[in-house]
């Protein structure tokens, strides 16, 4: 019985010692969901998910080599990974090459067609490429694969605007708002919806 003590006392002191390391990609999106970039940057990336979420977060924090550097790893990952086609196509939106950025997304996406990021990528690349028809229907397919997503319904909300979609837009906005009260790009969301009647 005393064997597992220290054990288990180590893993209570890691846990403290790094509060980030035992939380799940949900509660990391809560945290990115809040404008806590920072702290979404201190937590381990060994998981693909959570690599494409600190990515994310230095691109919001306009650290544009540090969000590069974390894509880049994940593009050196396996051919038959979707999710070296999500960091090719990342790493190809910030070079500002939208056309290679839509190719690898749509491998990313035909490769992984469950995975909600990949659609999500695809659709930033879409919207790079201002194919915005195109991005509303990925960023709509990345919400309906994690309806809990709060940044796919914004982004499928912004896309859905730009196309005229106001119905489709408010109902991304009106979830987008419900799922992530305290984002920062709530302002932006609630003017567009009031410059728009909703």
């Amino acid at each position: 019985m005393e064997r597992w003590i220290p054990a288990v006392v180590a893993a209570t002191t890691l846990a403290f010692a790094n509060p980030v390391c035992a939380q799940g990609v949900n509660e990391l999106r809560k945290l990115y969901d809040a404008g806590q970039y920072q702290q979404v940057i201190g937590a381990p990336a060994d998981d693909p998910r959570v690599a494409f979420l600190i990515a994310q977060s230095h691109q919001k924090l306009a650290h544009r080599d540090e969000a590069r550097a974390a894509y880049e790893q994940l593009a050196a990952r396996g051919a038959d990974d979707p999710w070296q086609g999500i960091g090719r196509s990342a790493v190809a939106v910030l070079g500002g090459n939208p056309g290679e950025a839509v190719e690898a997304a749509a491998q990313a996406a035909a490769r992984g067609d469950s995975l909600p990021e990949a659609h999500f990528q695809r659709g930033l690349a879409l919207s790079a490429a201002q194919d915005m028809a195109g991005a509303a229907a990925a960023f709509e397919r990345a919400a309906e694969l994690d309806p809990s997503w709060a940044d796919a319904h914004y982004y499928a909300g912004l896309a859905y605007s730009k196309v005229k979609r106001v119905d489709l837009m408010a109902s991304h906005f009106d979830t987008f708002l419900k799922l992530a009260p305290q984002s920062p790009q709530r302002p932006e969301v609630q003017s567009i919806m009031r410059t728009l009647g909703k």
